[in-house]
Order: C-alpha cells, then sequence, then structure tokens
C-alpha cells in the first residue's frame, strides 16, 4: 500500500500546482481535491457494502455474522474518513501550504545539487583541461566563468561554429601567425583553428 500512498500524495500535490499555475484560487483547489478524496473513499465505502452477506456458506453461521460485522465496521469507518475530507474542505488552504513546503524542499534538494555538482566539476573536471582549449572553454561556461576569454567565432570546415579560446583582449591582425604550426600570434585560436576577424564566416569578438 506504501507505492499507492507515494504516488497518491505526488499526484495530490501536482493536481495543486497545476491548479495554482491556472489561477483556480487556493480554497478552490482545496473544495475540489477535497471532493475528489472524499468520492475516492464513498466509491471504496460502496465496495465494501456489496461484501454483506457474501461469507462463504461453508464457513458457517458463526463465522458469517462475523464476516458481516466486519463489513460494517469496515463500512463505517470509511465514511467517517469520507465526512472527515469533505468537512476539511471550505478554505482550508492545507493543499496551498502542503505545496509551498514541497517546492521548498524540491528547491532545496537542488540546491545541494547543484553545490555538489559545481564542486565536482571545479575539483575533478576543470584541472583535467589544457588550456586555451574549446573543453577548457565549456567547462568555464559551466561555472560561469568565462567572461575573461575572447568571444571571436568562425566556422570550420564542418560547418560546426568555434569560439576563441584565448583571453579577451588578445586580437592583434597585424600579429600573423605562422601558420598550422599552433602558433596563434595574435590572431584567433580554437584547438587546431587559428583566424582573424576578416573572414566571412567569422564574428569578430566583443569588447570587453
Amino acid at each position: 500500500m506504501s507505492q499507492y500512498q507515494t504516488a497518491g500524495a505526488n499526484a495530490r500535490l501536482r493536481l495543486f500546482a497545476l491548479l495554482d499555475a491556472q489561477g483556480v484560487p487556493a480554497a478552490e483547489a482545496d473544495d475540489l481535491v477535497a471532493a475528489l478524496e472524499a468520492g475516492a473513499v464513498a466509491g471504496a465505502q460502496s465496495e465494501v457494502v456489496e461484501l454483506d452477506g457474501m461469507a462463504p456458506a461453508s464457513q458457517g453461521a458463526r463465522f458469517a455474522d462475523g464476516w458481516d460485522e466486519g463489513v460494517m465496521a469496515v463500512s463505517e469507518a470509511l465514511v467517517g474518513i469520507a465526512d472527515r475530507d469533505w468537512a476539511r474542505r471550505s478554505g482550508r488552504s492545507a493543499g496551498s501550504s502542503e505545496l509551498a513546503v514541497h517546492i521548498a524542499d524540491v528547491r532545496e534538494r537542488e540546491r545541494a545539487d547543484l553545490v555538489r555538482l559545481e564542486a565536482f566539476i571545479r575539483e575533478t573536471v576543470l584541472p583535467r583541461t589544457r588550456p586555451n582549449t574549446t573543453e577548457r572553454r565549456r567547462v568555464l561556461e559551466a561555472l560561469g566563468e568565462a567572461s575573461g576569454l575572447c568571444t571571436a567565432q568562425t566556422r570550420n570546415a564542418d560547418g560546426d561554429v568555434v569560439v576563441c579560446t584565448l583571453d579577451a583582449g588578445h586580437y592583434d591582425p597585424d600579429d600573423k601567425p605562422p601558420f598550422r604550426n599552433g602558433k596563434p600570434g595574435g590572431w584567433h585560436k580554437a584547438d587546431a583553428s587559428i583566424w582573424n576577424d576578416l573572414g566571412a564566416a567569422c564574428i569578430p569578438h566583443a569588447a570587453l
């Protein structure tokens, strides 16, 4: 039964979230959910009542009496639960309060996960990247620390956008590199790509 209880609680919170997103007032949302819950219990009660007089005849009259008494006890308990759920409506706003607590808990766990992820990237991933590489740039971008890098772009032979991996302010169009030896001079560089701002496929660097 625990799996149904968990699924029911999650569905309840989801329903409140959807109603809240549609602008349904908290009191009205509570009334709707309370009606659904009371109706579900009432449906279960109606099924239980149908078991009255259904004891196996082979078990004897004494067993049948106990069976019917058990059916009556469960039926009355379900009626009480339905009455309680119905009475909890009318602006109690418990659902909204539950939703707020749930959202706060989810956000707290998300923040904790982000802190752990950032620590892993900073302590494990970043040290394994080489300076002035696209891989390192992407890691710095994920950490929000790429603002000090050049923003010039070009397209390689495959049509992929390539972004410079050198520090901002490095560009000097007159400092031409000896091509293909990996030394960019004052031009832009990203891994094996070297370019200046004059190419048709290039986006010049932004002044920082």
